[in-house]
């Protein structure tokens, strides 16, 4: 029944509009259901929150309200549904939409309260958090009641047990998105540090533990959750001024942690990967939140914490030998890692060229180890695994655009051997991996073209490495434009417009290009 009213409910948002006599009926059945959540959570029904049945009917009870909350809450419906809050007045006095918001964020915090093991009820929960908290509106009108304070003033595992739930780890991202997302609504520095003062209280007792200590099962559950929790909160973040609150707490004094951690569980994956995707967040410039003053060191010296956290993750896990679970041991981390690095390079928040100019390895050491953990990984690997492959052909587009040098000051095997994965990438059904890879092809054509073909003396060192290598494979240009005349001509590809960009540079790096017998088909 309440799945059937909830469908009815929809039917406004189908429309668009409604009229006054569906409005009075979506407020008469709708009062049924309001009142359904007073009595299911409250009497025996408190006891029945692990049967099945029970579950069944809130997760009905989250999709009604998830529907109402579209027709007659929304930022765009808050002023068109006079006749039916007037008729839910005379039902059950809720007589305005704060006053019904109060009573769903209600039904929010009971859930997240009582129901401690199930997933899907928690998730659903949080989805329908995430919805209110999202709306300028409905967020300015959340941060009103009494029971949205509460919560953000009592986040503990006390107050919501699923917080203690390993099954429930992930909801915890979710949950401190959604509250660093209302917290940061005020930009209040004072009420940043006093929400943040839990966080504070783990990383003191963590960093207290001694390293043997620090390896059991009570200290690793807490770390994972920290960095969980802290994932969400970053990516809360999407001004200048709260990322800059986050920062300032984090830096310098609780980044040793992460250090540590991440030298100290090394083998163990799920405490490495919450740590690689914390940074993961950390380090992505959206919406140009990572602006620092032009005085400012920050960028740097966060990109010297990043360098630290890969190069001690990526030492330690190249020595470990490969198990049953390869992916979940080894790889998912190593695309994590240069994901990571791909954002930092990418962030332009950060001048690389005063790490080689001051003599800092931080840069050299991240490249280095970025280096080795792509090649650790055999090819066939890379293309078989999605995520992996992403990772890996968005990091080479990265290097090639952006430290095309290294890659140049490689040995020639080497230089051949990424060369030739990006030419696989190019064949691969994954058009933003084909186009990612074209991209990478392009710079290095264009870098040929601009220093060697047309390039004044003398040559720069990455210069003549790039002609040595061409000069022991002087077939390598000419093969990738053969491949991509293939895909252009004789496939259906959806992003022939990026694939043709590298055919001018490829074309452009010598005149004797064409002329070769590859080319002919």
């Amino acid at each position: 029944m309440v799945h059937i009213i909830a469908a009815i409910l929809k039917i406004r948002q189908t429309v668009g509009c409604s009229q006054e006599s569906q409005e009075l009926i979506d407020a008469e059945l709708s009062a049924r259901v309001l009142q359904l959540i007073n009595i299911t959570d409250t009497g025996v029904h408190t006891q029945r929150y692990q049967e099945l049945s029970k579950q069944r009917l809130d997760r009905a009870i989250l999709i009604f309200v998830q529907n109402f909350r579209r027709s007659y809450v929304g930022d765009q419906a808050m002023h068109s549904s006079k006749q039916l809050y007037a008729r839910l007045s005379e039902l059950l006095g809720l007589n305005d939409h704060l006053v019904l918001l109060n009573v769903i964020v209600g039904k929010i915090a009971t859930n997240l309260k009582c129901y401690v093991e199930c997933e899907d009820v928690i998730d659903h929960t949080l989805s329908l958090f995430l919805e209110l908290a999202s709306g300028y509106m409905t967020g300015k009108l959340l941060l009103k009641l009494e029971s949205v304070k509460f919560i953000i003033a009592n986040h503990s595992q006390e107050n919501f047990p699923f917080l203690a739930e390993y099954r429930c780890s992930r909801s915890r991202t979710t949950f401190y998105y959604i509250l660093g997302s209302l917290v940061f609504m005020e930009e209040s520095p004072v009420k940043f540090r006093t929400f943040m003062e839990p966080f504070q209280q783990v990383a003191f007792n963590l960093r207290a533990t001694a390293d043997a200590a620090l390896r059991t099962d009570v200290a690793k559950n807490a770390f994972i959750g920290w960095m969980r929790d802290l994932r969400g909160i970053a990516m809360a973040t999407n001004s200048r001024k709260t990322y800059g609150l986050l920062f300032d707490w984090l830096y310098p004094s609780r980044m040793p942690l992460l250090l540590r951690a991440i030298s100290l569980w090394t083998d163990e994956p799920e405490v490495t990967t919450p740590l690689l995707k914390f940074m993961c967040e950390f380090v992505l410039n959206k919406a140009q939140r990572l602006t620092f003053d032009s005085s400012s060191p920050n960028g740097i010296l966060l990109f010297r914490e990043v360098s630290k956290i890969i190069v001690a993750y990526g030492s330690r896990i190249l020595l470990l030998p490969n198990g049953t679970d390869i992916y979940g041991s080894k790889y998912k981390g190593i695309w994590i890692s240069l994901t990571v690095l791909s954002r930092a390079f990418c962030g332009n928040y950060v001048n690389f060229g005063v790490f080689e100019l001051y003599g800092d390895r931080a840069l050299a050491d991240a490249l280095d180890i970025s280096l080795k953990m792509t090649l650790s990984v055999p090819l066939s690997d890379i293309l078989a695994f999605r995520k992996l492959s992403k990772a890996y052909f968005g990091y080479m587009e990265v290097l090639f655009n952006n430290h095309i040098s290294f890659v140049l000051n490689l040995d020639t095997n080497t230089f051949v051997h990424i060369v030739s994965s990006l030419e696989s990438g190019l064949k691969g059904l994954d058009t933003s991996i084909s186009t990612q890879c074209a991209s990478a092809i392009d710079s290095l054509a264009a870098f040929y073209f601009n220093n060697v073909t047309a390039g004044d003396a003398p040559p720069s060192p990455a210069s003549v490495n790039l002609v040595r290598h061409i000069g022991e494979f002087p077939n390598l240009f000419a093969q990738i434009l053969k491949t991509l005349f293939e895909i252009i001509l004789f496939e259906d590809a959806g992003n022939q417009w990026s694939l043709s960009r590298p055919i001018l540079s490829l074309i452009m790096t010598s005149e004797q290009v064409l002329s070769i017998p590859q080319l002919c088909f």
